[in-house]
């Protein structure tokens, strides 16, 4: 809470200066503790790294900390827009505290980023867009992998909570017409310490394969629990645990593992004509000067991307209304709405009226823990 409060106070206090009053407020919300703080953590030391200018007005970012907490996360979120009069929301890194927020953007009208994939309908979250891939988009890279490696059929072991049900639904929805079925469905809560009891009945049914939904460190533990009770097929898990920290707290257990990703976490692996590598490696480069070699991580990669957005609609809002104004929020919707193909480390996103996940199809890649490093596929 130290750093929050410290860039809250300096943000309140250049409010109180005549020249801010164009400056540019974002509030963030993070999982700074608690269960996913893995995630939020290297969000908030990305955060750091980004301009502090954009199209000439200074950004004021505040963070704050919601411990992975639903009710926290409102809370800040509520503050940002009331007593920090942000233009710009952000956060959670999880899927529950991240709906929250995008609640409160709906009811304020104030353009929200996400930092964990949510369900962006726009009748159901009209000013929240994801920065993390979706989670139909990811299913689609899982199941053509699945599809091309024989496997018919598939067990499910996910968080009890939105991430684990997004999870789930999607992928039956790319299920469909291909021959993969599910054959059993396990859940356990985010601050379970064991999943024995789920463990044992997945390994029962003898699935060809198992797909894990959790992320940060969080997602370890199922993993290995798979494997200390003799379970021999295929493992899968999500972008949510596309980092280092799954192989650290995994170890032997999740070698071989398949897990989907985002184009930069696999970035000097990519041909040379990829999309994405020429943006993909500039943030390699600069994290990894910072935080050393293997040190990248796809939470990090959003907040960088979210840099990037930043950078692309600002200066086309600035050119039709001011900071602090409902004018000024409307016009940032409006700038990413029309940005058309903006190039990410995660991949492409092209955001419309009516599509706030941004993703195509292609954007998911698999890698396989080879050797203690990932191997793309």
């Amino acid at each position: 809470m130290k750093f929050s409060k410290t860039l809250l106070t300096l943000a309140v206090a250049a409010l109180t200066t005549t020249s801010a009053l164009a400056d540019i407020n974002i509030g963030v919300s993070l999982p700074l503790t608690g269960p996913t703080s893995a995630l939020g953590i290297p969000i908030k030391d990305a955060i750091a790294m980004w301009p502090t200018s954009i199209g000439g007005e200074k950004l004021n970012v505040i963070i704050l900390d919601d411990a992975t907490d639903p009710s926290n996360a409102t809370k800040n979120a509520r503050r940002f827009v009331t007593d920090d009069k942000v233009d710009i929301l952000m956060g959670s890194a999880a899927t529950p505290p991240a709906n929250s927020v995008a609640a409160v953007a709906a009811e304020t009208g104030t353009m929200h980023i996400t930092f964990a994939p949510i369900d962006v309908s726009t009748n159901k979250a009209p000013w929240s867009y994801n920065m993390p891939q979706s989670t139909l988009v990811m299913s689609h890279a899982i199941v053509e992998h699945m599809k091309k490696n024989g496997v018919k059929t598939v067990g499910f072991l996910g968080y009890a909570d939105a991430y684990g049900e997004l999870f789930l639904r999607d992928m039956k929805i790319k299920m469909e017409g291909t021959g993969l079925k599910f054959v059993d469905v396990e859940r356990f809560a985010r601050t379970d310490t064991s999943v024995t009891g789920q463990s044992l009945k997945l390994v029962s049914a003898a699935p060809d394969a198992i797909l894990i939904v959790a992320s940060g460190s969080g997602a370890a533990m199922p993993n290995i629990a798979l494997v200390d009770r003799g379970y021999k097929g295929k493992i899968y898990q999500t972008h949510g645990a596309a980092s280092r920290v799954l192989m650290k707290l995994g170890g032997k257990s999740v070698e071989g593992v398949y897990v989907v990703a985002g184009p930069g976490m696999v970035a000097e692996q990519l041909p040379a004509n990829h999309p994405n590598k020429k943006v993909a490696m500039a943030h390699t480069e600069a994290w990894e000067k910072v935080y050393g070699p293997n040190s990248r991580n796809p939470f990090a990669g959003h907040a960088y991307d979210a840099s990037i957005i930043l950078q692309k609609i600002i200066p086309i809002a600035l050119k039709t209304a001011k900071p602090g104004t409902p004018e000024f929020r409307g016009a940032l919707k409006a700038a990413l709405e029309n940005a058309g193909p903006i190039r990410l480390f995660h991949g492409t996103v092209n955001y419309t009226a009516t599509d706030h996940a941004g993703y195509t199809n292609e954007t998911g890649v698999i890698m396989r823990i080879t050797n203690g490093d990932w191997k793309l596929q």
